[in-house]
């Protein structure tokens, strides 16, 4: 008797333990970073971006989101990525045809909007970045832009106490370093979709076009999709519209990143999403109005060798159409998107 009861002492000793042990064991293990998954909205074509050396996380969003935020990433403090993507501007830069840079200069082309940049390939007016995760490193160390150095952008980010946590939070370990940034800053970007405008409502069954709104469409079906191919209202291709050079900025366009003649003065073409929030427009924001887009189509096209064929006839529209279409393009204002809090400046 004595000698069972010590067996079932002994027994439960040892389960016991192996629950503490194993108790430990758990409370050892932390949980990773949570996923997020990327939802592409109805009628969008497949991203093009590739989630799979970069999964989207809520801690790796978030890092992107303060990083975006953080003028630390400028050589004086006072440029963050935000001061010239505003979001109330669908992050272009409100009212401004150049943005301001360090030291009182001035970039050399219009910021456009940031949003839906998961279907783009390459990047800027000519294309001359090619992937997301390094387009931060041109703005952050243009002596016009940003003004700053990675590596000492990197040696603030660590001496910030807050974070070594977020990138451990986001990637496992405290380590912060360059591809890290650029990674979270990817993260944040990519996740910036702009899908819940009335058009998208019409398109999705969800709402209807006023008659003005439904002819303006029609026009713009006719004589605009081509190149503003819809959902993404863009073809993201090069075309030279019918613009001259411009005497100081001296802008070739896409040539700058090719070298070939036949790619002098083209420009990618630019989303309508959101257009009546992103003005100025054109790559050096020449004009400040839709009616100054139009009257250039109607009647400032310079011919060219490189001019697209589209445009050798100009795009001629009557005072009622032009208000239709105008009715049409109010319809492609996201208000959803420039006050979604999810894209706001961390507090």
């Amino acid at each position: 008797m004595k000698k069972k009861l010590l067996t079932i002492l002994f027994l439960c000793a040892g389960a016991i333990a192996w629950m503490q042990v194993n108790s430990c064991k758990k409370n050892d293990t932390k949980a990773g970073p949570t996923p997020v998954t990327f939802t592409t909205p109805p009628g969008f074509p497949v991203p093009q971006y590739s989630f799979t050396n970069n999964p989207l996380t809520q801690e790796g969003i978030s890092l992107g989101r303060r990083l975006f935020y953080d003028g630390q990433l400028s050589k004086d403090g006072n440029f963050p990525c935000s001061s010239c993507h505003q979001q109330f501007a669908a992050f272009a830069t409100f009212d401004h045809d150049l943005s301001h840079g360090f030291n009182n200069q001035f970039t050399t082309r219009n910021s456009p909007g940031i949003f839906n940049l998961a279907w783009h390939t390459e990047l800027h007016w000519d294309g001359g970045i090619n992937h997301i995760e390094v387009q931060p490193l041109a703005p952050i160390t243009a002596s016009n832009e940003m003004a700053e150095d990675i590596g000492t952008v990197i040696n603030k980010l660590k001496a910030d106490n807050k974070y070594p946590a977020q990138f451990k939070a986001a990637f496992g370990t405290e380590e912060v370093n360059s591809q890290r940034m650029l990674k979270a800053l990817a993260q944040f970007m990519v996740t910036m979709v702009s899908a819940n405008s009335k058009y998208d409502k019409v398109r999705n069954g969800q709402a209807s076009f006023t008659n003005t709104e439904q002819s303006g469409y029609t026009i713009f079906q006719n004589k605009c999709a081509a190149c503003h191919k819809e959902p993404l209202l863009t073809d993201l291709s090069y075309r030279n519209n019918g613009m001259d050079l411009h005497p100081f900025l001296l802008d070739n366009g896409r040539m700058r990143i090719t070298n070939k003649k036949e790619d002098s003065l083209k420009f990618k073409v630019p989303s309508l999403r959101n257009v009546l929030l992103t003005f100025p427009y054109m790559h050096d924001g020449r004009f400040y109005s839709i009616d100054q887009v139009l009257n250039h189509y109607a009647t400032g096209i310079i011919s060219s060798p490189t001019l697209d064929p589209l445009l050798t006839n100009k795009i001629v529209l009557t005072t009622t159409e032009r208000t239709q279409l105008k009715a049409f393009l109010t319809t492609l204002t996201d208000s959803v998107f420039i006050a979604d809090k999810r894209f706001a400046q961390p507090q």
